[in-house]
């Protein structure tokens, strides 16, 4: 792109390469991203099964370890080809013949209208420009019953700005990563706004906070949602 900056460029170019030790090296920090997608798994065992599952922003494929539900099919779509590549090779000897890998925005998915039973997108959605659009396009996709797991941080408050100067900043420093700047970039949502936007067009959705039950952005870490989708027989 003209005019991007340095910074930016060797981020992206490097992000498969350091997103897990950036997130998973420290003991600590490890146990937080961890804690995270077993929040956004916790409702659903192995007695459950999702025919056919869409995951956002799936990354590297570091949520599919915390899936217990049973499924037909699983696809993990990213816009990074290279983090998808590791996904595939982390996950599909494990689960043979019933993953798909796509590279796609996550803001605009190529599906048919009704298409998924399940919709997963963990540590996404504050990085979309337009997240209500995004919110509705995964609506769109999404079966009458379907279910949308959604989980963010708590950026920016107290406890996540706090926890993210302990650990995050300082292994991203100490990969020469511009860590200030870039997570200015990806962090483009605010927690408040986009729990805002979450509740209007799901007003039924279940929360679940972390670590602490209650609703706060400032005590808490992660933020889950789990909406089952209701559609009029018009959009059936």
């Amino acid at each position: 792109m003209q005019n991007e900056d340095k910074e930016w460029l060797d981020y992206r170019a490097r992000f498969a390469e350091v997103y897990d030790n950036s997130n998973y090296e420290s003991p600590l920090q490890s146990f937080v991203m961890r804690a995270s997608h077993k929040l956004t798994e916790s409702p659903y065992n192995e007695k459950v099964k999702f025919e056919r599952v869409l995951e956002v922003g799936a990354g590297t494929g570091e949520h599919l370890a915390f899936v217990q539900h049973d499924f037909d099919e699983y696809v993990l779509t990213d816009m990074d080809a290279k983090t998808l590549s590791v996904a595939a090779q982390k996950a599909s000897a494990r689960h043979e013949g019933r993953l798909t890998f796509s590279v796609q925005q996550g803001g605009s998915i190529d599906a048919e209208d009704n298409s998924y039973d399940r919709l997963i997108a963990t540590h996404v959605l504050e990085h979309i420009y337009y997240p209500h659009l995004a919110l509705k396009e995964w609506r769109r996709v999404l079966k009458p019953g379907g279910v949308l797991s959604i989980l963010i941080p708590t950026d920016p408050g107290i406890a996540w700005r706090f926890g993210r100067a302990l650990g995050p900043r300082r292994n991203a420093i100490a990969q020469n990563i511009a860590y200030d700047y870039v997570m200015a970039r990806e962090h483009v949502n605010s927690c408040n706004n986009l729990v805002a936007l979450m509740r209007h067009y799901f007003p039924n959705a279940k929360e679940s906070w972390w670590p602490f039950k209650f609703a706060s952005i400032d005590m808490n870490l992660f933020v889950a949602f789990h909406a089952v989708v209701e559609k009029p027989e018009s959009q059936v």
